[in-house]
């Protein structure tokens, strides 16, 4: 194999084994200003995007052990890969295809699993991750909130008994 595609292999590897998610996206028909335009989006999301062959996101899959990935590298392919939260590129991704109808969802990887298209759509419906975070902390909190509650009803009850007694003495 030639170095320079070895070299290119190197790089769709390292992208796919450093960064948490790697999607695959469709992007023939669009525009090079619409597709600097969602680079830019994607950017502003802390994730990029990578145009390469397929075969050569194929080797660098089998190379890093990830399966089912030949079935998503059909047609032109673009890489989107980044840290950070999958749910926000997701919503980005999927509403961009919802404005430009020639752009798709192929599916992608993430923690070294593959993902169909159908996966990354439901990764799109997910809360954020501070939304689903604030969500927990809150049910992690309520039996505790609640438990406050029972104690300073109980320790309310336990002062309104001694203030009654002592209103019955002083009053006798």
């Amino acid at each position: 194999m030639r170095l320079e595609k070895k070299a290119i292999i190197d790089e769709v590897k390292g992208i796919m084994d450093s960064h948490e998610f790697a999607l695959m996206v469709d992007y023939q028909g669009l525009s090079v200003e619409t597709l600097a335009e969602l680079r830019g989006k994607l950017r502003d999301s802390g994730a990029e995007m990578l145009v390469t062959k397929n075969r050569f996101a194929a080797i660098a899959a089998r190379e890093l052990d990830i399966s089912d990935l030949d079935k998503i590298l059909q047609g032109p392919t673009a890489i989107v890969s980044g840290d950070g939260d999958v749910t926000q590129v997701a919503k980005l991704l999927k509403q961009f295809a919802k404005e430009h109808e020639v752009f798709a969802l192929k599916g992608g990887t993430m923690d070294r699993g593959s993902l169909s298209a159908e996966d990354v759509d439901a990764l799109a419906s997910i809360p954020p991750r501070e939304v689903m975070l604030s969500r927990f902390v809150g049910t992690v909190a309520a039996p505790m909130s609640g438990l406050v509650g029972v104690m300073q009803q109980k320790l309310s009850t336990l002062v309104y008994v001694l203030k009654a007694v002592e209103d019955k003495k002083t009053n006798a």
